[in-house]
């Protein structure tokens, strides 16, 4: 068993011998250029790893590279859609105050041309309740605002005042189901009284026999002492009474009265400012219980 472990231990030193052996005469050996082949081998060998190394290292770094211009990209384009949507909400800003201005100044010229003495005023709220059709207006009985003055716009009638406070007022929308109003129909001069349905009115009283049509515009009658008669400019042209609507459907039966819808003048649901007729009447408008009082009326006037 020794001699076996010496044999072998022998057999590695000769071969360490002519590794040796080898090396040194790779040392003396030189190539063509004059250099070693052992330096030769080595800076090969050290080369390729650095090749490798530099080439991996490369990687990484345009790999990180990418990675932050990316994240960068991400924020300019969350910076930049950012910056969209206030520039959108400027825009929306300004045509808010363009069309604001519009309605001012096309409020301001029919205040100009009116014959009645009006005061203008901003819609600062709505009524709670779908069944009573309401808005708030910023001016009061400080400002000479009392119950049952009419309230219009540049496009026709509003409504009435039924609750001022001293910096503010309450107004009763036309359209609300407990108002009413004296109406005619400007064409032919067929008379009625416009109820409030919610979305639109109801012309009543008017006699089957009244020469009415589709279109027909309509406007007040004054005979609640409300909404005063008078000549005077709505929408351009010369009406006799503040505009309501025009005629949209009509039924005639064989009763006495036609069944008339009338489509507003007014969008109710754009209102920004109001006009307030400080000459108006003192009456409450005809309200739907008082009907046949107005209609008596009216028969006595013709």
């Amino acid at each position: 068993m020794a001699l076996l472990e010496i044999r072998q231990r022998t057999g590695w030193l000769f071969v360490l011998l002519v590794v040796a052996h080898i090396i040194l005469i790779s040392t003396q050996a030189k190539t063509g250029k004059g250099v070693s082949f052992l330096d030769s081998l080595i800076f090969g060998s050290f080369a390729e790893v650095q090749r490798t190394t530099t080439t991996g290292v490369s990687a990484v770094q345009e790999t990180w590279q990418n990675y932050f211009a990316l994240q960068q990209i991400r924020q300019e384009n969350e910076a930049l859609k950012e910056e969209l949507a206030q520039l959108r909400i400027a825009m929306q800003r300004e045509a808010d105050t363009a069309a604001q201005a519009r309605s001012l100044q096309t409020l301001l010229e029919l205040k100009e041309e009116l014959p009645f003495k009006t005061t203008g005023a901003r819609v600062i709220g709505g009524g709670a309740s779908p069944e009573f059709r309401t808005i708030t207006i910023d001016k009061g009985s400080d400002d000479g605002l009392r119950a049952n003055m009419a309230v219009i716009a540049p496009s026709g009638v509003v409504g009435r005042i039924i609750q001022p406070s001293s910096r503010a007022a309450k107004v009763q929308l036309l359209i609300d189901t407990d108002a009413a109003a004296g109406a005619i129909v400007e064409r032919s001069r067929a008379q009625g009284i416009v109820v409030g349905t919610k979305t639109g009115y109801r012309l009543d009283y008017v006699p089957s026999s009244a020469d009415i049509k589709v279109g027909d515009r309509v406007v007040t009658s004054g005979i609640e002492g409300i909404f005063p008669e008078s000549k005077h400019p709505i929408d351009g042209q010369y009406s006799r009474g503040f505009v309501i609507g025009h005629i949209e459907s009509m039924e005639r039966g064989a009763g006495q009265y036609v069944n008339v819808v009338v489509r507003p003048a007014v969008d109710f649901t754009s209102l920004d400012a109001v006009l307030v007729v400080l000459g108006g009447g003192e009456a409450d408008a005809v309200s739907t219980t008082g009907e046949a009082d107005a209609e008596s009326r009216r028969n006595g006037d013709r």
